[in-house]
């Protein structure tokens, strides 16, 4: 725990700060232990985790194929195309919300649609792949 003072409009106020390591395991345990006010919120991680899950298992890119990354993290809000689709540069693939804000992920090149990466509804980070063309 380490204490800072913190201005805020001209009142200053003494706080606490906890710091949390990279480990999972650990993280886990104090949260519980803290304020009892804090176990309901610790509850709300726990439906990110099976998100996660859907990432983790379409690793698997097809050697020699075009990705198609996520420029920004956003949600999955719409898939136009489907595997097998034959694709012109410039042909919306996707529609990724980001910052409240519908971007349209374009094909950059001509090709098939030989593996779709993610869901709708799906949350991504900025690199991971969406979609493979062949």
């Amino acid at each position: 725990m380490k204490k800072f003072n913190i201005t805020v409009n001209g009142k200053t106020y003494e706080v606490d700060v906890e710091e949390i390591g990279g480990v999972s395991a650990p993280t886990a345990a104090p949260r519980p232990a803290a304020p009892a006010a804090q176990a309901a919120p610790a509850a709300a991680p726990k439906p990110a985790a099976p998100k996660a899950e859907p990432k983790a298992a379409p690793k698997a890119v097809p050697a020699g194929g075009n990705t198609v990354t996520a420029p920004m993290p956003g949600t999955i809000l719409d898939i136009k195309v489907k595997e097998g689709d034959a694709v012109s540069s410039g042909d919306v693939l996707l529609i990724l919300e980001a910052m409240k804000m519908e971007n349209e992920i374009m094909a950059p090149a001509d090709g098939t649609v030989t593996s779709i990466q993610v869901q709708k509804g799906a949350s991504v980070n900025a690199g991971d792949v969406l979609i493979v063309l062949g």
